[in-house]
């Protein structure tokens, strides 16, 4: 697979602390994740399988706590990881005849984006797709809420969403715009096929240069009393109607 740097994005973000067993089991586990330090209390230690060759630091519970925001819930574990390197769009689109792509137009809240993670691995999504200055780095944040699914899934980054949405639809996804607006409901503009499913950041939605990139705009049946779902759950739910097609 074609890869771009990842001292680049080092040096410019710093690295990550992953933190909770589910995100450090999980870095731990990925043989492309590069896992610098472990930073565990004994007792945590002694529930993990470290791998050779990985420096640790026996800390008190209080200590970690300088490692991960103020309040969060580490259970004893904190991984320092270099961020992985960098995929490019071409490298997920030929998945099989049935696939499914998740593009985030925007969608900028760290505990969103790792929540829709979760969803895209619970359901098999091809690769998550976002803008590489309007989304959060890969952090502690994003890993806690995604549960480990940052391992599991491709997060590809582009420079421009348009642009990659033209790349899909060359390589055979219909592209669905969810918006709100639509009378098309989703399960109705999905094809057996290849589907990328677009979702817009809360309150702004889709932009309008991404909906015109989009083959057709759909929406979820959510009754009237909700304007709108969190974009975290509206993806869980689309990325559900994408799997039972």
């Amino acid at each position: 697979m074609a890869k771009r740097g990842r001292a680049r994005k080092e040096a410019r973000r710093g690295l990550p602390h992953f933190y909770g067993r589910h995100a450090v089991e999980a870095a731990l586990d990925n043989p492309d994740r590069d896992v610098r330090k472990l930073f565990l209390t004994r007792e945590a230690a002694a529930t993990l399988e470290i791998p050779d060759g990985i420096p640790v630091q026996f800390c008190e519970v209080t200590d970690l706590a300088r490692h991960v925001p103020k309040d969060a819930p580490h259970q004893g574990m904190v991984a320092e990881v270099a961020p992985l390197e960098d995929l490019l769009l071409g490298d997920v689109l030929d998945a099989g005849e049935r696939a499914t792509l998740l593009f985030l137009d925007q969608v900028t809240d760290p505990h969103n984006v790792g929540a829709i993670f979760r969803s895209a691995a619970a359901f098999d999504a091809v690769a998550v797709v976002t803008q590489d200055r309007h989304a959060p780095p890969e952090s502690g944040v994003v890993a806690k809420a995604a549960s480990g699914a940052l391992e599991l899934v491709p997060w590809i980054r582009v420079v421009n969403l348009s642009r990659a949405l033209e790349e899909a639809a060359e390589a055979g996804y219909w592209r669905i715009g969810l918006a709100g607006e639509s009378d098309a409901l989703l399960a109705d503009a999905l094809t057996p096929g290849r589907n990328a499913l677009v979702l817009g950041a809360e309150g702004e939605g889709l932009r309008h240069n991404v909906g015109e990139h989009c083959d057709t705009l759909a929406k979820l049946p959510i009754s009237e009393r909700m304007e709108s779902l969190n974009v975290s759950n509206a993806a869980a739910i689309a990325l559900y109607a994408a799997a039972q097609r």
